[in-house]
C-alpha cells in the first residue's frame, strides 16, 4: 500500500453534528415545494434524513422530483437550493456541536503534522465553512482544502458520485491511494470508495446502539474497510488501514 499522506473527512455528522439539525430546516422547504405542486406527501426532518442522508438538497429536490412525478426548471431548483442554504446556515450558526471527540483527535492530528487534512463534503461550501467555524474545527483545515460537491465543482453534484473526492486529490496535488476518508453514510462512503480512497466508517453519531451496528454493517458492505464508533479509536482504525 502507498504511504498514506492526507487525511480526508467528510463534515455531516462525521466532524459535526449537523444532519438533524440541517434536515430540520430543509424538511420545512422541502413540504413547500411538495404543497406548491400539489403533492400531498409531507417530511418530517427525521423522515427526510432517512430518504436523503448524505446528499445535498439539490439532491434531496431531484429525487423527490423523480419519487413524486413533478418537474423543476433548473431557476426555480437553484433558487431552492439558495434557499435552503440560508436557512441551513442559520440554524446551523445558533446550534451546530461539533462530534463527540472530533476535535480532540484533529487537534493531535494538527500538532503532529503526519498527515495533510481536509474537508470533502457534499453540501454547499457556506455551510460548510460555518459548521467547521461554528465548532472551532476551521484551524485545522487550509482554507483552500474544504470542498464542497454543491459549490467547488465545475459542474454541481452530490455524493455518491466520486467527483468530488477525485476533485479534492487533484487540487491537493496526492493520488487516491494515498488518502483515508471518514464518512457516516452510504452515500459518502461510495463516493470515496469509488474513488479509490480507503475508507473509515464512522458511526458515532448513531445514538441507538442497533442502528450504529446496522450502519455499520451496511457500510462495510459497500467498501468501508474498518468501523470506527468514537473518535477515541480513530488512531487504531488508521493504523489498521496502514498496516493492510
Amino acid at each position: 500500500m502507498p504511504k498514506i499522506v492526507e487525511l480526508l473527512f467528510d463534515c455531516d455528522n462525521t466532524l459535526v453534528l449537523s444532519e438533524e439539525l440541517a434536515f430540520e430546516a430543509c424538511a420545512e422547504l422541502a413540504n413547500e415545494i411538495l404543497a406548491k405542486y400539489g403533492k400531498p406527501a409531507r417530511y418530517t426532518g427525521p423522515e427526510l434524513m432517512q430518504d436523503f442522508v448524505g446528499q445535498n438538497f439539490r439532491g434531496v429536490v431531484t429525487g423527490m422530483e423523480t419519487k413524486y412525478d413533478f418537474q423543476l426548471s433548473d431557476e426555480e431548483r437553484e433558487g431552492y437550493v439558495k434557499q435552503e442554504e440560508d436557512r441551513v446556515i442559520k440554524t446551523l450558526k445558533a446550534k451546530a456541536q461539533p462530534c463527540i471527540g472530533a476535535n480532540e483527535e484533529l487537534e493531535k492530528l494538527y500538532e503532529s503534522k503526519k498527515y495533510g487534512m481536509a474537508v470533502v463534503s457534499s453540501s454547499a461550501l457556506r455551510r460548510v465553512v460555518a459548521s467547521v467555524e461554528k465548532v472551532d474545527q476551521a484551524k485545522y483545515f487550509p482554507k483552500d482544502h474544504i470542498f464542497s460537491a454543491a459549490t467547488s465543482l465545475p459542474k454541481p453534484t452530490t455524493k455518491p458520485d466520486p467527483a468530488i473526492y477525485l476533485f479534492a486529490c487533484e487540487k491537493i496535488g496526492v493520488k487516491p491511494s494515498e488518502c483515508i476518508a471518514v464518512e457516516d453514510s452510504k452515500s459518502g462512503t461510495l463516493s470515496a470508495v469509488r474513488a479509490g480512497i480507503h475508507t473509515i466508517a464512522y458511526v458515532g453519531s448513531y445514538h441507538d446502539p442497533s442502528k450504529a451496528k446496522e450502519v455499520a454493517d451496511m457500510l462495510v458492505s459497500n467498501g468501508a474497510k474498518v468501523v470506527m464508533n468514537h473518535w477515541n479509536e480513530f488512531e487504531k482504525c488508521l493504523a489498521e488501514i496502514e498496516a493492510m
